[in-house]
């Protein structure tokens, strides 16, 4: 199949790894666009099918990755999304990504739900995606031929979520290095000060967790053993990956 792009936002890489692996069944040449780091408009027409993967935030597409997919113009572009979670729910993440490129202007083929190690408490889906995922994956890749809207789960108006009213805390190992603040995508961390977090800004995303060479980034341990508590009824479950025609 020709003309395949893969577009995700990822900031702790599971996402991207899901994504690319469903893009690269499809196809060999891959074109790929990291809302992370990309601030262009992106457009593309009637002869596209574009890969779009976001991970869910509380059951949602994270809003300020919503706001990216502005810059993506369908016209006619075919997608098949992926909702991407950490072994919980996606609960309303896939009919919000739906909803978001229609408003684009792309036309929905099909839709995933896929999963990946949870971003922050990572020994939940702890590996994923993994081998037996990817074979999943790669099962999934669809024909150019028949395609139709899927009916995927969801419910409108989406899940109230709120983000946690907390941000990463730095430890003594921080070497002021600054590759946490060059590659937030929200711009929270200061250039000058990157042992600090702007809460009004930071997502939450865990991308500066997940970059920092020395490990000096993690969530207050507060708020990491309450997500533990949370999230321990699913800890021993292996959710499977789900395609919807």
């Amino acid at each position: 199949m020709k003309n395949i792009t893969a577009v995700y936002f990822s900031p702790t890489g599971g996402t991207k790894k899901a994504c690319m692996a469903l893009a690269s069944a499809m196809s060999q040449d891959v074109k790929e666009v990291d809302l992370c780091t990309s601030d262009w408009e992106w457009t593309f027409g009637p002869g596209d099918v574009v890969i779009v993967g976001m991970p869910v935030f509380g059951g949602r597409i994270p809003g300020f990755a919503a706001e990216k997919l502005k810059h993506c113009r369908g016209n006619g572009a075919v997608a098949v999304t992926a909702a991407v979670y950490g072994n919980r729910a996606f609960e309303d993440a896939l009919l919000e990504l739906d909803d978001c490129l229609k408003a684009q202007g792309f036309r929905i083929a099909a839709g995933t739900a896929l999963l990946a190690e949870h971003s922050m408490v990572g020994d939940i889906a702890s590996g994923r995606p993994d081998e037996q995922d990817m074979e999943d994956i790669r099962s999934f890749a669809l024909q150019e031929e028949g395609w139709q809207e899927p009916q995927v789960p969801g419910n409108r108006p989406y899940r109230d979520w709120k983000q946690m009213p907390v941000v990463p805390v730095t430890n003594d190992s921080c070497t002021a290095c600054g590759r946490c603040a060059k590659l937030c995508p929200a711009g929270a961390i200061p250039l000058d000060a990157p042992g600090t977090t702007k809460a009004d800004q930071c997502i939450l995303c865990m991308r500066c967790v997940s970059v920092c060479p020395t490990r000096a980034r993690s969530l207050p341990a507060p708020a990491l053993l309450m997500l533990e508590q949370k999230l321990s009824p699913v800890r021993d479950i292996r959710r499977e990956n789900e395609l919807f025609l």
